[in-house]
């Protein structure tokens, strides 16, 4: 009887272990910064306050996105180098700036990718956190800009990404970091992919929001519009 009550004990220990919460990756961040105004036209918007994911993203992974807190929850299962992409926007999109606030809970890496084709890549930013305290401007894999940046965990930060021609310009909280020409002539065309990334350290939970697009076209360019997400 003794060892059937142990196993019994046992068993109920296991269940409370598996469906305990996780205090980190469970942290509400903080009030999210009141929606930017950007200069230019807006073409596409989103603050993440309606009660369920908006039709015009399209997710490869719907289970890892979510709305809680009033933002973007992006929350990948443990192990490295899962990733996981959230898209919206035209293919025939060309020169134009996002605006968004990120802020990283668990894990290295956050960004956005523009000029993405869905299941294609396009230009990345990376901003990475944890020890690296840097942005990656890359395509695919290959590096083309980096630059130090300090970006804790549990804060928020503001990216604004400007593609205009070849030239691509990352700005991390008001301050323009990357300022680089693409010689290898990457794709001028595409919508825009929010990441979500474990790297090598295997853990990723990430919040985004106030998503804002911009044409910087000077023509009758970038003429699909999706405001607030719809």
């Amino acid at each position: 009887m003794a060892s059937m009550n142990r196993i019994g004990w046992l068993l109920v220990c296991a269940l409370m272990v598996e469906g305990a919460s996780d205090p980190i990756r469970d942290t509400t961040p903080p009030p999210s910064p009141k929606m930017a105004k950007p200069p230019g036209r807006v073409i596409f918007s989103d603050d993440f306050h309606a009660p369920t994911l908006a039709s015009a993203w399209k997710a490869d992974r719907p289970e890892v996105w979510s709305l809680r807190h009033g933002a973007l929850k992006a929350d990948m299962p443990d192990g490295r180098q899962q990733r996981a992409f959230l898209y919206t926007g035209s293919d025939e999109w060309t020169d134009y700036a996002v605006d968004l606030d990120v802020c990283g809970i668990r894990g290295v890496d956050k960004g956005v990718a523009v000029r993405v084709v869905e299941g294609e890549g396009g230009m990345a930013v990376d901003l990475r956190g944890s020890s690296y305290q840097d942005v990656l401007l890359q395509r695919r894999e290959w590096p083309l800009a980096k630059a130090e940046v300090t970006n804790a965990n549990g804060q928020w930060h503001h990216l604004r990404i400007e593609c205009r021609g070849r030239r691509y310009r990352v700005w991390v909280n008001d301050t323009v970091v990357i300022d680089k020409e693409d010689s290898r002539k990457a794709r001028l065309m595409g919508g825009i992919a929010l990441a979500a990334y474990t790297g090598g350290g295997g853990e990723c939970t990430l919040y985004y929001d106030n998503i804002v697009v911009t044409s910087l076209a000077s023509s009758a360019q970038n003429t699909i519009e999706v405001t607030d997400g719809r």
